[in-house]
């Protein structure tokens, strides 16, 4: 999953560098830019829909990933995952944040999330509200009470951490601050 961020693009096109992660194996794009008015989001985000053969998921807005047609990852504060999905059509992948005993807690009560973005995996400087790094052992044991839901490795996770994320369980995990180093 690829994750934009309003910093890591750095003014690059948030449609090319999602083609460009596609065409390098990432199977969905997580539209998160938290300084984009509302209306640059859902016009970004069918763009994006429009461009690529992977799911598109809006980053915390239910409202805009309606609105275009597209999924959504809800964060512990956002709406919780039933009342985003009575509103969002039928079918609407929906992913949650989860990291900690509470949010677990919260996430099997809830029910009804496609896939659990579990993390932080370290410490990231692009969320600071992402709370303390859990890595592999936390993840592990988060991925054991997903009842078997696909989960994600989230926050600042690095190339060399993919045979961890893979050995604990987890079938993916987002794209890393690392692969945005480069400007192409």
């Amino acid at each position: 999953m690829l994750v934009t961020d309003d910093v890591l693009l750095d003014g690059r096109d948030v449609v090319d560098v999602a083609r460009r992660a596609v065409a390098g194996g990432v199977t969905s794009v997580q539209l998160r830019l938290k300084q984009a008015a509302p209306r640059e989001l859902v016009r970004l985000a069918r763009l994006l829909r429009e461009a690529l053969p992977v799911p598109v998921l809006v980053n915390d807005r239910p409202d805009v990933a309606a609105a275009a047609g597209c999924g959504v990852h809800l964060g512990p504060e956002d709406l919780p995952v039933p009342l985003a999905r009575s509103v969002l059509p039928a079918g609407t992948l929906i992913g949650t944040s989860v990291g900690t005993a509470r949010e677990v807690e919260r996430a099997l009560a809830e029910e009804g999330a496609d896939y659990w973005g579990i993390g932080p995996w370290r410490g990231t400087s692009t969320k600071a509200d992402a709370g303390a790094a859990i890595g592999a052992e936390g993840f592990a044991g988060i991925v054991a009470q997903a009842g078997g839901r696909p989960c994600v490795a989230i926050g600042a996770v690095r190339p060399e951490d993919v045979a961890a994320v893979l050995g604990a369980g987890g079938p993916a995990w987002r794209w890393f601050r690392g692969s945005w180093r480069t400007r192409t």
